[in-house]
């Protein structure tokens, strides 16, 4: 999922808040009924979500007579505006979620679980891929949504420039990634091995959790503990970090990247020779790419897995489709999800943004065969884990990558980021974390 900044420790506030959520379509018994929607950005803007969406949602109101207010909310507000409207009742009927975000917001009760009858509604739960599935919340629970844009995290790399530099295939291990990018590493052409989106905080935690599951990394206990100051952690954040500061492979002006399409630039420009990102080959093509010249690989692992170690190269990423329980339109709402998670409409929605579709039935398309899906299908289904599905969720995000982006600035200014000072920041999310809990 392509998620932004998120507030501290909003989540476990708003557990015990009151449910007061509702959309804002008319509802009176002459008027056509009418939903709100809040559409996260996957597109290269908003402009260019609302030219994807529009049509969709004109056609949904053709057949359904059902009118959605369409409006894309940037991922640096999305959640933000999604917490304060569990407590306003000033919000959409319905919405995309990050994923990630699932057992957080589930958390709140302010959503409408989809229990096997709401699923039955819009379509069933076997349609469902299993991975994607697995990220709508917490075990045991309903879900509080449906997946509607699957996701996984890739190496996407521009063969120009390893061809260039002699380098025949991409990196199937860290070290080798390290060894290539130096090669790939011209400073004074404005040429980097890699670019980082170092200053989004959801983009750090990613990694970190990535990273932190290849070096054997558990935040939190089975009892919900956080324990995010661990010795795989701590080594799993210094390796992401010293990309930039040790390796110096990593443009340290990629400090400031919280926008994923400076990132995708640098790499179509031959200003960056790897990017590490969710599926994107559609954003590549809108911003002029040559395809040709994109490839893309699994995540690297370790080449000697650490102790407890897991072969994991993704988190369970994508978007998930939500409907706040007290929207005045609950029918209306679910048919829209039906609409929008139907194989025609997963198909061109996702062969769109270059995702996954996330239902069975809408992988038939040509689109979905070819080779860089087939890598992201293979990474979804054999080495993703979900991120931890408890109600700190959106905290842990926060805190730990909003650390990275500052450590990521510390070393950009020249001011060394060690293993102590790693230690000393994640002690400190564990604290605010369990202080909320």
């Amino acid at each position: 999922m392509r998620i932004g900044k998120i507030a501290p420790a909003l989540v476990l506030a708003l557990a015990a808040a009151a449910t007061t959520a509702c959309g804002g379509g008319d509802t009176s018994s002459s008027a056509p009924k009418e939903l709100v929607y809040w559409a996260s950005n996957q597109g290269t803007s908003l402009d260019n979500d609302k030219a994807v969406l529009q049509p969709e949602l004109d056609k949904f109101e053709k057949a359904s007579g059902i009118k959605v207010k369409l409006e894309v909310v940037p991922w640096t507000d999305l959640l933000n505006r999604i917490l304060a409207a569990t407590t306003s009742g000033k919000g959409p009927d319905v919405l995309n979620i990050g994923n990630t975000w699932s057992a957080s917001l589930q958390a709140t009760g302010a959503f409408l679980p989809f229990d096997d009858t709401a699923l039955e509604k819009v379509g069933g739960k076997s349609r469902f891929l299993g991975p994607s599935l697995a990220a709508t919340g917490a075990s045991g629970q309903p879900p509080v949504g449906v997946p509607l844009y699957g996701q996984a995290y890739g190496l996407y790399y521009n063969k120009k420039l390893f061809a260039e530099a002699g380098i025949t295939k991409p990196p199937a291990t860290w070290e080798e990634l390290v060894e290539d990018g130096k090669k790939l590493t011209k400073p004074d052409k404005g040429q980097w091995g890699l670019s980082l989106q170092a200053g989004q905080v959801t983009e750090n935690s990613h990694h970190a959790a990535i990273l932190g599951a290849q070096h054997g990394a558990q935040f939190f206990t089975p009892e919900g503990k956080p324990q995010l100051a661990s010795d795989p952690s701590v080594a799993a954040v210094q390796q992401f970090v010293d990309l930039m500061q040790k390796d110096k492979i990593v443009d340290p002006a990629n400090a400031e990247y919280a926008d994923t399409a400076k990132s995708l630039k640098d790499l179509s420009d031959g200003k960056a020779a790897m990017f590490m990102n969710q599926a994107s080959a559609g954003s590549f093509k809108n911003i002029g790419m040559d395809m040709a010249n994109l490839g893309v690989a699994p995540i690297p692992l370790p080449a000697a897995m650490p102790p407890n170690g897991r072969k994991v190269t993704s988190f369970v990423a994508g978007i998930n489709m939500a409907v706040f329980k007290n929207t005045k339109n609950p029918d209306a709402a679910l048919d829209f999800v039906k609409f929008m998670v139907s194989a025609p409409e997963q198909a061109l929605l996702n062969k769109t943004y270059g995702s996954l579709p996330t239902v069975q039935d809408a992988y038939g398309d040509a689109a979905f065969q070819t080779e860089d899906v087939k890598v992201f299908q293979n990474v979804l289904a054999n080495s993703a884990e979900p991120m931890p599905q408890v109600p700190q969720e959106s905290q842990f995000e926060t805190l730990i990558g909003t650390a990275m982006k500052a450590m990521f600035a510390d070393v950009a200014a020249g001011k060394p980021v060690d293993g102590a000072k790693i230690r000393d920041q994640l002690n400190q999310a564990d604290q605010q974390i369990a202080a909320g809990s």
